[in-house]
């Protein structure tokens, strides 16, 4: 998960963006706060949640279709909060009088345009992605492999999406199989080794950490297809499969160089990081 923030009329709405599905998600409670013209966020939480009480009585699918993300707060700490895609806040806007409704609606709809034509033109959010990272100060060279693994991840999960794997916790079962396999930790394990909290731990991969990375998941997506893996226990095999071809190579590197590839190394700025 990525928490980057937008903006409606100079207003700050959280947001989170899913890898796994590709979909942003958006702080209900902001929406709402703008949409009341309320200064105060506690006061348009209370009118959220008496709102989400009346929908949820009369069998709203827009309540439902609601998840809880932490979000950070004011107070700089993280906490569980109502989100929803923009197509859901869309239904909810229809439920709140405001003048802000309609511009509200047509920022959405923007937003959702936007995510459409990315779909429709990976390219164009590959180019926001590079032009991100050029401004992290990442090197061409480690640009070009952080996109040429993110292709190779699309790929394997097109594969999985078309093989009968859920989108979301499934997808994190398969990751983290090949991850555990290939670098001898766990994705939640790396991200600490790290000191990476909400931040991508691709985005934070050393160049040999993400060369690794994705010959482990080019192996797990050929085998996969040369089998015609169906389902969580077939892939599960193939990703295990997959990441010891990574996991083989990695070693014989290692015993090469002297040298670990897995390390705690990352593009946090300094204050950033835990002092052990």
């Amino acid at each position: 998960m990525k928490i980057q923030p937008t903006f409606f009329e100079e207003r700050e709405i959280r947001r989170v963006y899913d890898e796994a599905t590709e979909t942003w998600w958006f702080s209900v409670v902001d929406i709402v706060q703008v949409l009341t013209q309320q200064p105060d966020y506690q006061t348009a939480r209370k009118y959220w949640n008496k709102l989400k009480e009346r929908l949820g009585k009369e069998g709203s699918e827009s309540v439902t279709n609601c998840h809880r993300l932490k979000l950070p707060a004011a107070d700089g700490k993280n906490y569980l909060t109502d989100v929803a895609t923009a197509e859901t806040l869309l239904r909810l806007v229809q439920s709140v009088p405001s003048p802000q409704a309609e511009p509200n609606k047509l920022w959405l709809a923007k937003v959702g345009y936007e995510r459409m034509r990315e779909m429709a033109d990976p390219a164009l959010s590959l180019e926001r992605a590079r032009e991100t990272w050029q401004k992290h100060g990442r090197s061409e060279k480690w640009i070009q492999q952080r996109m040429t693994g993110q292709e190779t991840r699309n790929k394997l999960t097109d594969y999985w999406k078309e093989h009968g794997i859920k989108e979301g916790e499934e997808y994190a079962i398969l990751t983290n199989i090949i991850h555990l396999e290939w670098a001898d930790v766990d994705v939640k394990s790396h991200k600490a080794m790290k000191g990476l909290k909400t931040q991508n731990l691709r985005d934070h991969m050393s160049e040999a950490e993400l060369i690794f990375t994705a010959l482990a998941e080019l192996s797990t997506r050929q085998i996969a297809e040369s089998v015609d893996a169906t389902g969580m226990t077939e892939n599960g095999a193939a990703a295990q499969k997959g990441g010891g071809i990574a996991k083989r190579a990695r070693m014989e590197l290692e015993a090469k160089t002297g040298k670990r590839v897995v390390s705690s190394e990352s593009f946090l700025p300094p204050a950033s990081k835990k002092v052990k």
